[in-house]
């Protein structure tokens, strides 16, 4: 392997653990959300938050695609590997 190959290797697992870390933040946010809007939480502060949440994603996932299409894609498989767990921990029963 190449020393540039093993750059991009390196930015791909780098780009996964970041992922999934912001994956696990991002959906205990949507969980929180969710919580306060069937609370009957609304008005600018709960939209502000949404958008926040959605900004951050889009932020996350363009800085990783500049950094490359390895990057992108193990960043988002992160990421979905997050939301599935928020998934299943959210249908367990109580």
């Amino acid at each position: 392997m190449t020393h540039d190959a093993l750059a991009t290797l390196g930015l791909a697992a780098a780009a996964a653990i970041f992922g999934a870390a912001f994956g696990g933040v991002y959906f205990a946010a949507l969980r929180r959300s969710v919580s306060r809007y069937c609370a009957g939480e609304r008005g600018l502060v709960f939209g502000a938050r949404i958008l926040a949440r959605l900004g951050a994603a889009a932020l996350v996932f363009t800085l990783s695609a500049k950094l490359g299409a390895l990057p992108l894609a193990a960043a988002l498989l992160a990421f979905l590997l997050a939301r599935a767990s928020a998934v299943r921990a959210a249908s367990r029963p109580a």
